[in-house]
């Protein structure tokens, strides 16, 4: 049932973007929204994450933490230039590429912070 339903709603969304006047913009005005959602909920959990671990983030390196710093506001400009990174293949290879960096910048930072020497 749960399916039947999910399905009907992408169906709605997707008539009305067909059909309406304008669908197209009513469907770009909610990528927008998602997306300012998404970098908006980024930002939440970085200030959540910098307020529960102080002492972790303060015993980094400068180097170490700016490295930390460097890969979440990468990803955030991946996230906002998402659309103009994508309409090529090169660029889509290049935002994956970017991103798979950013995520083991902060895997690494934090697996060197997190075990015991």
């Amino acid at each position: 049932m749960r399916v039947l339903r999910n399905v009907a709603i992408i169906m709605l969304l997707a008539l009305i973007v067909a059909f309406l006047p304008r669908g197209d913009n009513l469907a770009e005005a909610l990528m927008t929204a998602l997306t300012l959602g998404l970098l908006a909920g980024i930002t939440w959990a970085l200030y959540v994450f910098s307020r529960e671990n102080p002492l972790t983030l303060a015993t980094l390196s400068d180097g170490r933490r700016a490295i930390l710093y460097g890969a979440f506001g990468l990803i955030a400009l991946l996230i906002a230039g998402s659309d103009k990174m994508t309409s090529t293949g090169g660029g889509t290879l290049l935002w994956i590429l970017l991103l798979a960096i950013a995520v083991a910048g902060i895997w690494r930072v934090w697996m060197e912070a997190n075990t015991l020497s």
